[in-house]
């Protein structure tokens, strides 16, 4: 017999009107995405990426946004990654910002490339030195068969590279550049928001309303 999850709340915080959104996504997301960080949430740049599996099923992993600019969201992983590997056969994708305490949620789908060498470099240097270290460490998502093995690659590429560790090929960014974005805003009774960006061919942005 299926259990019943009975956890449900009404949402009343605020509503979203057409009107007053920005005429682009791009501006509209960071204006969200500043409220988000003023109303100190944890993690407001955790987001779900969704990828398409090797096997034609859907994939899907939290990670960190690392920047926006016009022409998109860019995060960084190690190339040879599970994500990785699916990006390299199907490069489209899918980012989801849930931002609870503001009853606000985004989904953003899109084509996901690499960027280029400079930005990946200038990302990698700004890291934590042990966060540079793990980047050679690690083979991502390989199997590893005890965690005492990854304890000395990390100990042996920290006494290589000392302080100084070089961006290792495997690693680097991807950035997300949209072509649907949708921000939702909870409503009483389930009769949420739900405003819906378009672009076109000619790379104009058009909202409509959705249903909740």
């Amino acid at each position: 017999m299926t259990k019943n999850i009975d956890i449900s709340r009404d949402y009343s915080l605020d509503s979203l009107d057409e009107a007053a959104l920005d005429p682009n996504p791009i501006r509209q997301f960071e204006h969200w995405f500043e409220q988000a960080i003023e109303a100190q949430l944890p993690d407001p740049n955790a987001m779900t990426l969704a990828t398409v599996g090797l096997d034609n099923r859907p994939s899907a992993r939290i990670v960190l946004l690392k920047g926006i600019t016009q022409d998109g969201f860019t995060f960084f992983t190690d190339y040879r990654s599970r994500k990785a590997q699916e990006l390299e056969r199907n490069p489209q994708g899918s980012l989801v910002f849930y931002w609870a305490k503001l009853e606000r949620q985004v989904r953003i789908e899109g084509i996901i490339k690499k960027t280029n060498e400079s930005e990946s470099d200038f990302y990698f240097d700004s890291r934590p030195l042990a966060s540079r270290i793990g980047a050679w460490a690690s083979e991502q998502s390989a199997v590893l068969q005890e965690r005492a093995f990854l304890d000395e690659r990390y100990a042996q590429y920290a006494a290589q590279f000392g302080e100084h560790p070089p961006r290792p090929a495997h690693w680097g960014g991807y950035q997300l550049t949209p072509v649907c974005c949708e921000f939702w805003q909870g409503r009483p009774s389930r009769l949420h928001d739900r405003v819906q960006y378009l672009r076109d061919l000619d790379n104009q942005w058009h909202i409509t309303r959705l249903f909740p």
